[in-house]
């Protein structure tokens, strides 16, 4: 899927499901998942010292890593529920013959084709092997543009990214936008860090690459010398990158200006014949996002000869295939490195798994409209609407009593926040999916057609008017995102369940759990970033310059405190990459509880009087953020952890919990916690 280049602002973590799964050990069971369960708790903990401890301590005894994962917490349980649905409907669609709908044709034999890895195995190499013949003959530099725009409209990304995106100035329109890319690495910090695991991951990386060189039919000495190229160009790609933090800033992503201005602006590479070669529409203006990146690149290209460049596009085609469409020894490779080594993870997963994302990836909206009609009924997306309204008219209330913000910015917040749409469950309008194709017995070419389908549906936005009612998820995905640009909160279908919100339990459980995840993403709107944005999604100043230098202060100690929180061995949570997550998690309790509080009053519920014993004997009011903490157990490998606190703008579980309730007052009253104990700090960070 294609986001905006603002990185649009999801709940759960980018890696709390694997990217690279591999493997055949995991049983298919399903689980009575509970958003609050008195079972999961750790008693003897006390949560006025440690509530993450409390909240989850019990979980975490009882819910060791299995070996085919790098983490593994209450989503990735909500996940492996939604995964075994997918598999029965994928296999009902695989098996149903000539009456199936053209849907079902395109989900069934996707899948059905994914998982058969003998006939994948027999077919080698060969399926790839017009995409390795087309960059042998590459005869000189003048010939990059129309071979990259060829690999690019198939999936196969090269020295950058070109797709489209809403103008910054003007959210009501589509504009053609270039950007940086052509890492095999996470980011550009892990090409430049000296420390001696760095090092060493570099050294491991480069074993890779030569790995999968040899697989191709090199030579160990040839393999290894062309993983020293590859490695050399992606470094000098890096050097020239901004790094996950600066492209936090959203006035650093934007730089307008003419196809005629960029082309000459990179003479090495001519960008108008690239566009021509795409088949893209007529580009008069674009946004060019790292302008820095395209300098750098005109000098990479003019300084290396031609064989090196078709050494890295070699290397880009096998990176950038998917694995599950590649023989087993290229697949298994590549776990090896980006799932044992970078991620920690033991063993693979199973093939059905990974056949299930990769068809949900391919055509999810396909597959999510069969999920949506068995796991979410039209009465499971009013509740959610309804909770959603409440939490809006908390934050409407919550604007209001802000003693730092002045009246005319208070206006102005307000018009934003009533502007905000609400999607939930599912598109109103399903994607078309009847121009792609898909054969049953041909894994690469269905994978490289559903790329190119994608390719070409991003690219044909350009120049037209923004479609607002499309969504960047899939129904049955376990997470939840903000767009500031589109200035719309979305909540798919496969989070909407337990553990994240339950039915069956009491209010003050679902507002602690759901409501924490409407509140976050909604906060979002109101972040370090979101808040550059107007309430019709352009980049505009809508803040005083004094209210903007209030915002920042209180920013700063929401930084500072996370900067303090040590996630494995010598690493520290970075607090400006995860800042818009960390005040979204902050807001976003904090609106959920004045909106149960709200909803408790109304219904006559005393949240100080101690509940049943399915419940813990908790109040309502202990209840709710009990299940707030319990939303985020998890247990990580440190080689996952080192990961994501280098590329990851969330924190860790351990201080979306903590790091949350420590600034919160109404938490300190609902356990009576002494001022001075460590969830119940003297000094508090707060913005909403």
């Amino acid at each position: 899927m294609t986001f905006s280049r603002i990185a649009v602002a999801c709940l759960l973590l980018a890696g709390s499901f694997p990217l690279y799964t591999y493997a055949q050990n995991t049983t298919d069971s399903h689980k009575n998942l509970k958003a609050l369960d008195p079972s999961l708790m750790d008693a003897s903990a006390d949560p006025c010292v440690n509530f993450y401890q409390y909240a989850c301590g019990g979980w975490a005894k009882q819910n060791p890593i299995p070996a085919d994962e790098s983490s593994y917490g209450r989503g990735t349980e909500l996940d492996d529920q939604n995964q075994l649905v997918l598999k029965s409907i994928l296999e009902k669609a695989a098996a149903a013959g000539s009456g199936r709908t053209p849907n079902e044709q395109k989900i069934g034999d996707y899948y059905a084709t994914c998982v058969d890895t003998a006939a994948i195995n027999q077919a080698g190499m060969k399926p790839l092997q017009p995409v390795l013949e087309r960059i042998a003959a590459l005869k000189s530099k003048s010939e990059l543009p129309e071979i990259t725009a060829w690999m690019d409209s198939i999936g196969i990304g090269t020295f950058f990214e070109f797709s489209s995106d809403q103008d910054f100035k003007d959210a009501t329109q589509q504009i053609a936008e270039f950007d940086q890319a052509g890492l095999g690495l996470p980011e550009k910090g892990y090409y430049d860090r000296t420390d001696e695991k760095s090092v060493k991951l570099r050294q491991q990386y480069k074993e890779h690459v030569a790995n999968t060189f040899v697989l191709l039919g090199e030579t160990k000495e040839q393999a290894a010398k062309d993983a020293d190229t590859v490695l050399k160009i992606e470094t000098e790609l890096a050097s020239h990158s901004l790094s996950n933090v600066d492209r936090r800033d959203p006035k650093a992503l934007y730089h307008k200006m003419t196809l005629a201005s960029f082309d000459s602006s990179a003479p090495g590479f001519a960008f108008t014949t690239y566009l021509r070669a795409r088949n893209a529409p007529d580009v008069s203006s674009l946004n060019v996002v790292v302008p820095g990146f395209f300098t750098g690149l005109n000098q990479v290209l003019a300084s290396t000869d031609i064989d090196d460049l078709k050494t890295y596009l070699r290397w880009a085609a096998i990176r950038e295939t998917p694995s599950t469409t590649l023989p087993q020894a290229l697949d298994v490779e590549s776990f090896n490195f980006y799932g044992k080594i970078l991620e920690g993870q033991p063993e693979q997963q199973p093939r059905w798994k990974r056949c299930a994302r990769a068809t949900d990836r391919a055509l999810g909206e396909a597959l999510g409209q069969v999920y949506v009609e068995q796991r979410f009924s039209p009465k499971d997306k009013q509740r959610t609407l309804e909770l959603t309204h409440d939490i809006e008219a908390a934050m409407g209330s919550d604007i209001d009593q802000l003693a730092w913000m002045s009246p005319e910015t208070k206006t102005r917040a307000k018009e934003k926040l009533h502007d905000v749409a609400n999607k939930i469950g599912y598109p109103d309008k399903w994607r078309d999916y009847s121009t792609l194709t898909v054969e049953r017995g041909d894994a690469f070419g269905n994978a490289q057609r559903a790329a190119t389908f994608e390719e070409k549906r991003q690219i044909n936005k350009i120049g037209k008017p923004v479609d607002r009612g499309e969504w960047g998820m899939t129904p049955p995905t376990v997470n939840a995102y903000y767009n500031p640009q589109m200035n719309d909160i979305n909540f798919p279908a496969g989070i909407l369940q337990p553990p994240y919100f339950d039915p069956r339990q009491d209010d003050a459980v679902n507002y602690g759990d759901a409501g924490g995840v409407i509140g976050h993403e909604l906060t979002h709107g109101f972040d370090d970033e979101g808040r550059q944005f107007d309430g019709s999604g352009n980049l505009k100043e809508w803040w005083t310059p004094e209210d903007e230098k209030k915002f920042t202060e209180r920013a700063d100690c929401v930084v500072k405190e996370y900067d303090g929180f040590v996630a494995v061995d010598d690493l520290h949570v970075n607090g400006k990459l995860t800042l818009g997550e960390n005040i979204a998690d902050l807001g976003g309790l904090k609106l959920a509880f004045l909106a149960y509080l709200d909803r408790a009053q109304k219904a006559g519920v005393d949240v100080t009087k101690k509940g049943d014993a399915g419940y813990g004997n908790l109040t309502p009011q202990q209840q709710f953020f009990v299940a707030y903490g319990q939303g985020w157990c998890q247990n990580n490998r440190p080689e996952d952890l080192r990961l994501r606190v280098q590329v990851d703008p969330h924190s860790p579980e351990e201080f979306r919990v903590n790091g949350v309730v420590v600034n919160l007052p109404e938490f300190q009253k609902a356990f009576a916690c002494k001022t001075g104990q460590p969830m119940a700090p003297p000094n508090r960070c707060a913005i909403w």
